[in-house]
């Protein structure tokens, strides 16, 4: 599959940023201490968070399935998540998880409308948990704030998905293109089927939770008790920063987050970079569930161009 122009350049700029970032941030643990650091890992917590990755990609295929009733089966949809989480995190710039994903599913359903609103929606339902669980846990981690650059970040963040909200939900400004009419239709069917967006919302919680929690088991396995309130409102905003469409797959965005916001409460950076970095490993070694399946769907004749 050859790449066009502008994608050359988009994912030569993604690796320039992730590159400086990783540099700026090693250049100031020194990557032999951080890989030292990793080393001393318990192997048990590391286990203990790849299952829980993919717990939470098992957890997400069950929303999924929430919001395309009917459609395919469980164990087509977890295929086919595993397959975007394992484009997402190992071939970030080349074909975004989600593009794959939309694609396999309006080959099976032949319906681009329904195959891109439930991604959207999907991904939608997780932020907004996201965002309500910083939330709640705010005012009680509002000292390891209080006086410090970044305070500020979480209220706005939280503003912008609002009014983000609003502007997509509320305005409906492109219910009149005929494009995304379709998007607009489907969202509008969902919006009186409480029960089931209650469910979806509580396995977006428990979701959340499980990579939050992964990231505090890592963290004990490198010997660093760190507070559960206190990753409750740090890795939401991890989460939010990483996956903003600059880097590859997060790294040096991910590694500067940890090390800046992790810095406030003591960490040293040697070890925010190494707790990061490890995080990253363990979902990636995760997502290559997704390699065997997606190796599978080639053989079925399947392709992505």
């Amino acid at each position: 599959m050859a790449l066009k122009p502008n994608k050359i350049v988009l994912l030569t700029l993604k690796l320039c940023i992730s590159s400086a970032l990783l540099y700026l941030v090693l250049s100031r643990t020194g990557i032999v201490q951080v890989l030292s650091i990793m080393k001393g890992m318990s192997l048990p917590a590391f286990i203990f968070a790849l299952f829980l990755y993919i717990f939470a990609q098992f957890l997400s295929t069950l929303r999924w399935r929430l919001l395309l009733p009917g459609v395919l089966g469980l164990r087509k949809l977890f295929s086919l998540y595993m397959i975007g989480a394992f484009f997402n995190t190992l071939l970030p710039g080349i074909i975004g998880g989600d593009a794959v994903k939309a694609f396999y599913l309006y080959k099976l359903t032949g319906n681009t409308s329904l195959s891109l609103a439930s991604i959207f929606m999907d991904r939608y339902l997780g932020f907004t948990m996201l965002m309500a669980i910083c939330t709640f846990a705010f005012p009680f981690g509002y000292q390891y704030l209080l006086g410090s650059r970044i305070e500020w970040i979480f209220p706005l963040t939280v503003l912008f998905f609002i009014l983000a909200s609003i502007f997509i939900f509320g305005l409906r400004l492109g219910k009149s293109i005929k494009i995304v009419s379709g998007f607009y239709n489907y969202f509008h069917s969902y919006r009186n089927q409480k029960p089931i967006i209650g469910k979806a919302l509580l396995i977006s919680a428990i979701v959340q939770l499980s990579n939050i929690f992964a990231v505090y088991i890592l963290a004990l396995g490198l010997g660093e008790h760190i507070s559960f309130i206190v990753c409750l409102i740090f890795l939401p905003l991890i989460i939010l920063f990483t996956m903003l469409p600059i880097s590859i797959s997060g790294l040096g965005v991910r590694e500067s987050a940890f090390v800046v916001l992790f810095g406030i409460i003591g960490i040293k950076p040697e070890i925010a970079t190494a707790l990061s970095l490890s995080w990253f490993v363990s979902s990636a070694i995760g997502s290559l569930l997704g390699l065997f399946e997606y190796m599978r769907y080639k053989k079925e004749k399947v392709i992505v161009r």
